[in-house]
């Protein structure tokens, strides 16, 4: 069961250094990211700690946000890459799960997807970043076309399935690809490579927070693991639930959470 954030005590907030987020739903609001939120993630690194967003979003916006946000690195695509702009020696490093030809290979097998579910799920398009992408399809349910049910976003999941793909679900996308990773996968990489991290030793210093069942991997792992208030919406979806939960949706929420670590640090001084 989910806890208030509130009654996450100050002890176990000053010993996080490390904070991994969602971004749709979670650091948005209502599709933007209010000015506040991108204050509290640069408020977060000024302190010291190292700040990673972990997305499904796609590898075009991951380039804009690991060179121009304040954060560490970004993991994109549910898993398929991380990107992390090292602005002194103005280079970006790219590492991808998969080889280029195997990612065109399997941008050939998306598209043929594509139009099986166009043609099986009325309603739903390809997302309007689908062009940005190179490893997985994403399939629009309620960001620019009118919200589809349940039973139709379960539909869209099930072709990825019965076609050897694996889908998760964000608050507004269904994401496919083919490949055995996931967000976590790819941020245990990202710990070793670039932080020089076994994630299983620090995790104990990591705040996760996300809002969707594609962050459900996320949940399960960490023991301080968030929601934001709008994952109740998502709790019959839930099979792992974040340890706590915010009082405020989306940016807010995140804001909240922000806030706390930043007083159990002042708290320590």
């Amino acid at each position: 069961m989910m806890r208030p954030l509130k009654e996450l005590n100050f002890e176990t907030l000053s010993k996080v250094k490390f904070v991994l987020a969602d971004i749709d739903g979670t650091l948005t609001l209502n599709g933007r990211v209010p000015a506040i939120t991108y204050s509290a993630l640069e408020k977060l690194r000024d302190t010291g700690m190292k700040v990673i967003p972990v997305t499904g979003r796609p590898a075009g916006w991951c380039d804009h946000i690991a060179r121009m946000w304040p954060v560490d690195g970004i993991v994109g695509e549910n898993g398929a890459f991380y990107f992390s702009y090292q602005s002194e020696q103005h280079k970006m490093i790219r590492r991808y799960w998969k080889s280029e030809a195997d990612r065109q290979g399997d941008r050939i097998r998306l598209s043929a997807l594509l139009d099986d579910i166009l043609a099986q799920v009325p309603g739903v398009s390809a997302a309007a970043d689908q062009a940005y992408r190179e490893a997985d399809l994403a399939i629009d349910f309620c960001e620019d076309v009118p919200p589809v049910d349940t039973v139709e976003i379960k539909r869209i999941t099930d072709i990825f399935n019965q076609a050897g793909a694996k889908a998760k679900t964000s608050s507004i996308h269904v994401n496919g690809w083919f490949g055995q990773y996931d967000k976590l996968s790819m941020t245990r990489i990202l710990f070793q490579e670039m932080f020089h991290q076994d994630l299983e030793l620090v995790k104990q210093q990591v705040v996760f927070v996300g809002d969707s069942p594609n962050d459900m991997p996320m949940f399960e792992y960490f023991p301080n693991s968030v929601g934001v208030a709008n994952v109740m919406q998502f709790t019959s979806q839930l099979s792992i639930q974040p340890a706590w939960v915010t009082e405020q949706e989306g940016g807010f929420g995140f804001v909240e959470l922000a806030e706390a670590i930043l007083k159990s640090r002042e708290n320590e001084l």
